[in-house]
């Protein structure tokens, strides 16, 4: 019964990486200002030197958000201590395995 047991348990969910841990940072610290004006900011994905995120709220219609996004992504290369490339995605998130 013990080995029915364990072969039901599911895979714990992978430890965020090092790399990601500060990319959440740098998202965290820049959400309030976000959110001070009805907007967010919500990682997709990571690959690579590619980080997609994805604008909510008034972030998706404002003409200010390429500007936004350009100053994440100076503290991201500035952080990370290598070149990255913030890439605005539109839709959905991806599900999280």
């Amino acid at each position: 019964m013990l080995v029915e047991s364990e072969h039901l348990k599911q895979a714990p969910a992978p430890e965020p990486t090092n790399r990601e841990q500060i990319v959440r940072a740098v998202l965290d610290e820049v959400r309030p200002h976000l959110k001070r004006d009805g907007g967010d900011c919500e990682l997709i994905e990571i690959d690579g030197n590619k980080i997609m995120v994805k604008l909510t709220g008034a972030c998706v219609l404002c003409k200010l958000a390429s500007a936004t996004l350009e100053g994440i992504q100076g503290k991201l290369i500035e952080r990370l201590g290598e070149f990255v490339r913030l890439i605005p995605v539109a839709g959905a998130a991806k599900p999280r395995h």
